[in-house]
C-alpha cells in the first residue's frame, strides 16, 4: 500500500465558527462552581482519575463537570480526532507543509509489526538501526570500542541541538540510576564557546566519544561545536586519523559525513518523518542508549508504545490523554488563560519542563491553519516550570495569588530513586516523605485555597487578611507513578506527544512543522559575515546596523590570543 496525502487546504469553517465552539463558549460564561463546591461530590476523584498504563492521571482538581468533558469532547469529535490520530499512526502525510508521514511512532512498534509507506515496510529499516545502535552500545559499555592510543572509552558527549539535544539530555538525567557509572555523559548545544569549553576541560580526548546529531550534517551550531571539538581531539592525540576512533554521525548524509572524517559504518540514520522533537526514541536516542544500555532502552521504548495503544483503544470520553489536551484548549481558548507550568517533584526530571517547552511550544506555536487561513484564536500556551521544592521558593507565589490562573501538571512517585534517599533521622520523615508531601499540599493548596474567614480565625492583625487569604480555584492535574523507570519515563513522554498532538488538531494547525525558527536563522547567516568583514556593506534598520558597527569596534580593539 501507498502512503495517503492528506488533504488539509480544504478546510472551510473554522472550528471557533463551529456549533461546538459555541456551545463551549456559552457554558464557559455560565460556569459558577467553584473547586471547593464541585468537590461536596465525594466520588469526584475516583470519577476523573485515571489508568495510563504505569501512571495515575488525576483530572478531578480541573475547573470542569461531566457537561464540560461532554462538550469538550463533541469538539474532540468534531476535529475528528480519533481519525487523524489514525492517520499519523498509519503514516498518512499529515505533516502537510513538507508532504511528510509523522511517524515517531513507528519507532517504538515491535520488530514483528508491519508498517507500509511508499509502498515500503519501514519496520526493518527502524529495527535494523535500533540492532546498530545496540552493537555499538554494548562495545562501548562493555570497554571494546577503543579510542585511537587504545584506551577504552569513558566518556560520551552529544553535540547536538533543540531536539537533538533536548530529548537524550533529559533522558539521561532522568535514569541516573540505571546510567552505567563507570561512563560519564556530556551534553553541548550552545554555540555560546563557554559551553564546549567547559565540556573540554572535564574530558580526556584517549577516552571521550563524540556523537555529532544532525540529520543533514549542516545544522550550524552543532557543526560548529563539532569542528572546535575535532580541533581540540586532533591536536591533543596529535593526529587526524583520531576522529574515526572518536566521533560517530547520526545523520543522513553519508558524503559530509565522510568529508568530516568519520567513518560512515558509525553513521546512524532516521528519516525525514521523525521530527527533531519526536526524536529521541530514534538514532538520536544513541547517548542514552549507551548510558542505560539497550535492553533499558526497550524497556523505554515498550514504554511509548504502552501510551501510543492507550490513546488508540481509548475512547474519546474516558481517555486521560484527551481530556488532558481538551482541558489545554478549554482553558486557553475559552477561560483565556496563557500559560501552562510543569512542576516535576523529582530532581531527576529537572530537565523535564526544557523538554516540553520545545515539543509543545515548536509544535503548536502557530498562527495559521493547515489551509494557511489565519487563526482567529489563541494557540500554544506558554510552557515553563522547574521541580518541587525549588520552584516552591520562586514562583509558586503568582501561582497561588497572581492575577492569572496557571493551569499546572504536578508529576510525582511513590518511591525514591534507587540509591538515593539513604540517610537520613529515622525518627523524622524521609526526604522524599517531604517531597511528596509537598507536591500533595501544594495541589490542594491551588484547589482550594484559604478564605478571608479562615485566615481571620487565626490572624490577629485585621491588615495582614487580605494579604493571606488564597483564592483557590487555581486548577491542576496530578501525575503519579510507582518508580522513575525506563518505560515509565516512556510513558510520560507520550502521554506529552499525544497531548500536543490532540490540541493540534483541535486547533487545526500542522503541529510537525517549525517555520518559525527559519527567519532568524538566515538573518543570522547574513549578519555574521557583515561581523567578520569590516568592509562589508551593513544594510539594516539603524539599530540591527548600530550592534554590528559595535561587534566590529570590539573585534578591532582585542588582543590576538595568548597576548595581554
Amino acid at each position: 500500500g501507498g502512503t495517503r496525502h492528506v488533504n488539509t487546504t480544504s478546510q472551510t469553517l473554522a472550528i471557533d465558527e463551529s456549533a461546538e465552539w459555541a456551545a463551549l463558549e456559552t457554558h464557559a460564561s455560565s460556569v459558577g462552581n467553584t473547586l471547593r463546591e464541585l468537590f461536596d461530590d465525594d466520588e469526584r476523584a475516583s470519577k476523573y482519575t485515571f489508568d495510563v498504563g504505569d501512571l495515575k492521571v488525576d483530572l478531578s482538581k480541573h475547573l470542569l463537570t461531566d457537561e464540560t468533558v461532554d462538550l469538550l469532547v463533541d469538539l474532540a469529535s468534531r476535529c475528528q480526532v480519533a481519525e487523524r490520530f489514525d492517520q499519523m499512526l498509519t503514516g498518512d502525510r499529515i505533516n502537510s507543509t513538507e508532504d511528510r508521514s509523522v511517524l515517531h511512532t513507528a519507532l517504538r512498534r515491535r520488530s514483528s509489526d508491519t508498517l507500509v509507506v511508499d509502498g515500503i515496510d519501514v519496520m526493518p529499516q527502524i529495527h535494523a538501526v535500533l540492532d546498530s545502535m545496540a552493537r555499538l552500545a554494548d562495545r562501548v559499555r562493555g570497554g571494546d570500542w577503543k579510542g585511537f592510543t587504545g584506551k577504552a572509552i569513558d566518556t560520551v558527549v552529544n553535540i547536538g541541538i533543540g531536539g537533538s539535544d533536548l530529548g537524550p539530555a533529559m533522558a539521561v538525567r532522568a535514569l541516573e540510576p540505571y546510567v552505567a557509572h563507570h561512563m560519564s555523559f556530556e551534553f553541548v548545544s550552545n554555540v555560546d564557546p563557554v559551553q564546549m569549553t567547559q565540556t573540554l576541560r572535564r574530558i580526556d580526548p584517549e577516552t571521550t566519544l563524540f556523537l555529532i546529531a544532525s540529520k543533514t550534517f549542516t545544522t550550524a551550531e552543532t557543526m560548529a561545536n563539532a569542528r572546535a571539538a575535532r580541533s581540540w581531539l586532533t591536536g591533543a592525540i596529535g593526529d587526524d586519523a583520531a576522529v574515526a576512533n572518536h566521533f560517530v554521525a547520526l545523520s543522513t548524509n553519508a558524503q559530509a559525513v565522510e568529508e568530516f572524517g568519520i567513518d560512515t559504518r558509525n553513521m546512524f540514520e532516521f528519516w525525514d518523518w521523525v521530527g527533531g522533537r519526536y526524536s529521541m526514541d530514534s538514532a538520536i536516542g544513541l547517548s542514552l542508549m549507551i548510558a542505560i544500555g539497550p535492553d533499558a532502552f526497550d524497556d523505554l521504548l515498550g514504554g511509548f508504545r504502552t501510551v501510543d495503544n492507550y490513546v488508540h483503544e481509548t475512547p474519546l470520553r474516558s481517555n486521560a490523554v484527551v481530556l488532558s489536551a481538551l482541558l489545554g484548549v478549554w482553558y486557553r481558548n475559552f477561560l483565556n488563560w496563557s500559560a501552562h507550568a510543569v512542576l516535576p517533584y523529582a530532581q531527576l526530571l529537572d530537565r523535564f519542563p526544557a523538554y516540553l517547552q520545545q515539543l509543545d511550544m515548536e509544535s503548536n506555536g502557530k498562527r495559521v491553519r493547515t489551509d494557511g487561513s489565519a487563526v482567529g484564536y489563541d494557540t500554544g500556551p506558554i510552557v515553563w516550570g522547574e521541580p518541587g521544592t525549588n520552584g516552591q521558593h520562586a514562583f509558586y507565589q503568582l501561582l497561588h495569588q497572581g492575577t492569572s490562573p496557571v493551569p499546572c501538571d504536578f508529576i510525582g512517585f511513590l518511591n525514591p530513586p534507587k540509591g538515593y534517599d539513604q540517610f537520613h533521622d529515622p525518627n523524622a520523615p524521609t526526604q522524599h516523605d517531604l517531597l511528596f508531601a509537598n507536591m500533595v499540599a501544594q495541589a490542594e493548596a491551588l484547589a482550594f485555597g484559604r478564605t478571608s474567614d479562615e485566615v481571620e480565625a487565626t490572624e490577629s492583625n485585621p491588615d495582614l487578611i487580605s494579604h493571606r487569604t488564597f483564592p483557590g480555584n487555581r486548577p491542576s492535574t496530578t501525575i503519579v507513578a510507582r518508580d522513575l523507570t525506563p518505560a515509565v519515563l516512556g510513558q510520560l513522554v507520550a502521554f506529552y506527544e499525544h497531548r500536543v498532538f490532540v490540541q493540534g488538531v483541535v486547533w487545526g494547525v500542522n503541529s510537525f512543522d517549525q517555520w518559525g525558527v527559519e527567519l532568524g536563522k538566515v538573518l543570522a547567516g547574513t549578519v555574521v559575515g557583515e561581523l567578520v568583514d569590516p568592509g562589508a556593506d551593513i544594510g539594516h534598520d539603524c539599530s540591527t546596523n548600530a550592534l554590528v558597527t559595535m561587534y566590529r569596534a570590539a573585534v578591532a580593539s582585542r588582543q590576538p590570543p595568548g597576548q595581554d
